[in-house]
């Protein structure tokens, strides 16, 4: 029922538009198309092309700016991964170093742990330390003083997860990136 209304409905507007163009005279006629025209053109035009003409003009004038941008970036990324290099040969020697672990010893809960040098190297000694509390501290001054274990001699105690050990900690090989 309502496509039979709306069918009707624009057959009537139909009618009634080619009513009104039937009634007008040549000249209307001519004034109305290049009236409608215009007003068509001035839609398009503001509508389409003005906002299309606008964003262009906006996005040259970004460009450069944005281009700028992308290459003080890439220079701030290299100057990063050279910070970066140049950092992982700062690691501490001798005896900052030595001091350094045993801080770090103290800080980590194994104060009675001693470490003395051996070259360019750390010989840490402990007995009945917590092996978990061992590896967490390696692990943390393998992080912040860039050195690995090179030796060790591990040896399980009666009580779980306690250990004697004995290990020796040198600086770390860098490695190619």
């Amino acid at each position: 029922m309502k496509g039979a209304i709306g069918a009707t409905t624009f057959g009537a507007l139909g009618d009634a538009l080619s009513e009104f163009w039937d009634a007008r005279e040549a000249r209307e006629k001519r004034l109305l198309t290049i009236g409608g025209t215009v007003i068509g053109l001035a839609i398009v035009y503001s509508v389409a092309w003005a906002p299309a003409f606008d964003g262009r003009q906006k996005l040259r004038e970004e460009l450069p700016r944005e281009r700028a941008a992308l290459a003080q970036m890439q220079a701030e990324a290299r100057q990063a991964r050279e910070f970066s290099g140049a950092a992982a040969g700062d690691a501490p020697s001798g005896d900052t170093l030595r001091q350094a672990m045993t801080d770090s010893l103290a800080a980590h809960g194994l104060p009675s742990v001693q470490v003395s040098a051996i070259g360019d190297s750390m010989q840490v000694r402990a007995k009945n330390v917590s092996f978990g509390d061992w590896i967490s501290w390696v692990d943390d001054m393998r992080k912040q003083n860039k050195v690995q274990v090179s030796e060790a001699n591990v040896t399980a105690l009666d009580k779980d997860g306690q250990v004697d050990l004995d290990a020796t900690l040198a600086p770390a090989v860098a490695t190619p990136h």
